[in-house]
């Protein structure tokens, strides 16, 4: 084989590898600019307490309770109850809104989003309370439009305030979801894990969760 043959031969395959290079290149740019751009999305996910309903000690509905006086006699005597024997279950459904404003405008591509897994901590007047995950993943469209995560609470208010007198307990009870009751002393702190195209990615901080604004 001559000189000649080898070296064209050599040239050959170096363009080929070049070719290769300027491909693999590309597609590598190609792809962190994919991530950018979905991470970027992601990050756009707002979240805030919208509602809180259905409130429920010891089976008793509070929702309709304005004051103290609204109790009656068998309702106080079946909290009294419960409280002398440390069991007051209280249960609640805590609304979470969810809204994605990836709708494709401003520069940004639409990203529809699943809320795969959304580890949660419950907090109370300030102090943490329990601690849990959603029963399913939850769509949110990339059309600028909000969804409502539903988070059930459950835990034990005799417990998680032995401090506090009975009626101390009931005024609590009235505070947050009695007939006047309000979500401005509740808090979540979440990380949530979300579905993408890119697969499951994880917020790399916690987020805090309140009532008056999107965090």
């Amino acid at each position: 084989m001559s000189k000649k043959t080898v070296n064209e031969k050599s040239m050959v395959i170096l363009k080929l590898f070049q070719r290769v290079l300027i491909i693999f290149v590309s597609l590598s740019i190609l792809s962190s600019c994919s991530i950018y751009q979905t991470i970027s999305n992601i990050s756009r996910l707002k979240y805030k307490i919208y509602s809180a309903a259905d409130y429920k000690v010891v089976g008793i509905t509070i929702a309709d309770k304005k004051s103290l006086k609204d109790f009656h006699s068998i309702e106080l005597l079946k909290i009294t109850s419960g409280l002398v024997r440390g069991n007051l279950p209280l249960t609640f459904l805590l609304n979470v809104e969810a809204k994605n404003p990836n709708d494709g405008s401003g520069g940004f591509a639409r990203t529809d989003l699943n809320i795969a897994s959304f580890p949660w901590r419950f907090y109370l007047n300030e102090k943490e309370i329990v601690q849990g995950n959603i029963d399913q993943p939850v769509f949110v469209p990339g059309k600028g439009e909000s969804v409502i995560v539903p988070i059930k609470i459950e835990f034990d208010i005799a417990k998680s305030f032995k401090e506090k007198s009975m009626d101390d307990i009931l005024l609590l009870l009235l505070q947050i979801g009695g007939a006047h009751g309000s979500t401005s002393n509740i808090k979540l702190i979440a990380k949530p894990v979300l579905g993408t195209p890119l697969g499951k990615l994880e917020y790399p901080d916690e987020i805090t969760i309140v009532d008056k604004s999107f965090n």
